[in-house]
C-alpha cells in the first residue's frame, strides 16, 4: 500500500501581477511536479487593478491545483497572507511572492529539510542585496538591528515571507487574529524551530514593485510599534527628563533673582526652549497616538479581508 503523499499548500499574493503570474505558475509547477508531493497553489488577489484575477482565473480554469481567492478592494499584503492561511489545507505552508523573488528551485532543498523532522519551519533570508540602492539597503540593515534590539520579535537580517511551515506552525499563526499585522514579527514570535536557509537576491521577472521607500518605512513602524513597547517608554524617558530639567532651570532662576535681583534676559534663548520643549511633547503625543491608533482598530473587530471571488469552497470563518 502506497503511503499517502503530503500536502504542500503554495500561499501566493498578488497585487497587479498579471504579467509575472504566468511565469510564476510555469517555474513553480516544473519544481513542484519533480518532487514526491501533491501540491496547491493558493493565489490571494488584493484587489489588483489589473487582470491578476482574470490571470488566476484561467489559470484554476486549465488545472485542479489552483485556487484562488480575489478581494474585494486592496487589503495590503498581511491581509492576503493571512487569508491564505487561513485557507491552505497543507500539510506544508508555504508563502511566495509571484514575481520569482522567491526561488521555487528552494523548495526540494526546504522540503527535505522538515522532512528530517528537526525543523518546524524552513525560512529564507537574503545574504546580498543586488539591484537595491545603498540608501534602502542602509535602512533595511538599520531596521533589522533596531527591532531586534527593543523587542521580543526574532527577525534575522534579510528575512523574507518566503518560508516553509509544518501544518502547527501555521496553525499557530492563524490563531493569532489581530487586525494590525506584521507576519515578520509573528513568525518569530510563535517561535517553533527555524531553520534559515541563505540566498542571493535575485531580481523581479516582470512588473514593477509595489513597495516605495516611504510605504516600508511605514511598514517598520508598524512592525515596532506591533511588538516593542520601546517607543512608549523613549516617550516616558523625554518627560521625565524634560520634568527634571524644568525643575532645575525653575530653582536656578529663583536663586538668580534673590540673590543677584537680576531679571531673566533673552527672549531668543527662552523661545528655543520653548520650541524645543513643545517639539518633545508633539513627538511624544505622536508615539502615543499611534499606539492607541492601533488599539482602535483592534477594538472595532473589522476583519482583515473581505472576499469577493473564490473557487474555494470551504473558507474558514473570520
Amino acid at each position: 500500500m502506497n503511503e499517502k503523499k503530503k500536502l504542500v499548500s503554495l500561499i501566493v499574493p498578488c497585487y497587479n501581477e498579471e504579467e509575472a503570474l504566468p511565469i510564476f505558475y510555469r517555474e513553480t509547477v516544473k519544481v513542484l511536479e519533480g518532487m514526491d508531493v501533491d501540491y496547491e497553489l493558493l493565489i490571494v488577489d488584493d484587489g489588483s487593478k489589473d487582470r491578476t484575477y482574470e490571470v488566476a482565473l484561467e489559470l484554476a480554469e486549465k488545472d485542479d491545483h489552483v485556487k484562488y481567492i480575489s478581494f474585494s478592494r486592496n487589503f495590503g499584503k498581511e491581509a492576503a497572507m493571512y487569508a491564505g492561511f487561513c485557507n491552505a489545507k497543507g500539510d506544508y505552508v508555504a508563502v511566495m511572492d509571484a514575481d520569482l523573488q522567491d526561488p521555487p528551485s528552494l523548495l526540494p532543498q526546504m522540503y527535505a529539510i522538515l522532512e528530517e523532522g528537526k525543523y518546524d519551519s524552513v525560512a529564507t533570508r537574503r545574504v546580498t542585496r543586488k539591484g537595491e540602492s545603498k540608501v534602502r539597503s542602509f535602512f533595511a540593515k538599520l531596521f533589522y538591528k533596531i527591532i531586534n534590539m527593543i523587542s521580543d520579535a526574532d527577525v534575522v537580517d534579510g528575512a523574507r515571507d518566503f518560508r516553509l511551515m509544518r501544518r502547527e506552525m501555521v496553525d499557530a499563526i492563524v490563531s493569532i487574529g489581530e487586525y494590525n499585522r506584521f507576519s515578520k514579527g509573528i513568525f518569530g514570535w510563535v517561535g517553533f524551530r527555524t531553520y534559515w536557509l541563505p540566498f542571493e537576491n535575485v531580481e523581479r521577472v516582470a512588473g514593477k514593485t509595489k513597495w516605495s521607500f516611504w510605504g516600508l518605512v511605514k511598514y517598520a513602524i508598524s512592525g515596532i510599534i506591533n511588538f516593542s513597547e520601546f517607543p512608549l517608554d523613549v516617550a516616558s524617558g523625554f518627560g521625565i527628563l524634560m520634568t527634571i530639567i524644568s525643575f532645575v532651570m525653575l530653582v536656578f532662576i529663583i536663586v538668580r533673582k534673590l540673590l543677584f535681583g537680576d531679571p531673566v534676559a533673552g527672549w531668543a534663548s527662552t523661545m528655543c526652549v520653548i520650541i524645543f520643549i513643545g517639539g518633545i511633547q508633539l513627538l511624544c503625543l505622536g508615539i502615543m497616538g499611534q499606539y492607541i491608533g492601533k488599539t482602535y482598530m483592534e477594538t472595532k473587530n473589522r476583519p482583515q479581508y473581505i472576499v469577493a471571488r473564490s473557487n474555494i469552497t470551504k473558507k474558514k470563518e473570520e
